[in-house]
């Protein structure tokens, strides 16, 4: 099971992807709208693209169901609440840019070529 320390170990990890997104994010802000109140909604979407990182790890790890048992005789399979949370936390995300009148990070698009790569 994940440790605190294994999770901040991957924060860490994609820090400088993050860091990335978040220069490109307020840089696109800054041309629009200089608030505090709009770079405080970065940062929550900064918060839901980590939340989304786990989520998809926790789907690469378990698969798309996973196994539960209650007792000797009660047991089966059952879909990975993973994916739904993740499906919530992207729409999130799209109206938080939505509402900046924004578009997605280039650096996030990045990310993905080099996971489907692996």
């Amino acid at each position: 099971m994940d440790t605190r320390i294994d999770r901040e170990e991957r924060f860490k990890k994609r820090a400088r992807q993050r860091n990335k997104i978040e220069r490109d994010l307020l840089e696109q802000l800054k041309d629009k709208k200089d608030n505090s109140h709009y770079q405080e909604l970065i940062k929550d979407y900064l918060f839901m693209w980590d939340t989304i990182q786990e989520l998809k790890r926790d789907i690469e790890e378990k698969g798309v169901s996973v196994y539960w048992q209650n007792s000797e005789t009660q047991f089966g399979y059952k879909k990975n609440d993973s994916i739904r949370e993740m499906t919530t936390v992207s729409q999130q995300m799209l109206k938080i840019l939505g509402h900046l009148d924004i578009k997605p990070s280039k650096a996030e698009e990045a990310d993905e070529d080099e996971e489907i790569r692996l």
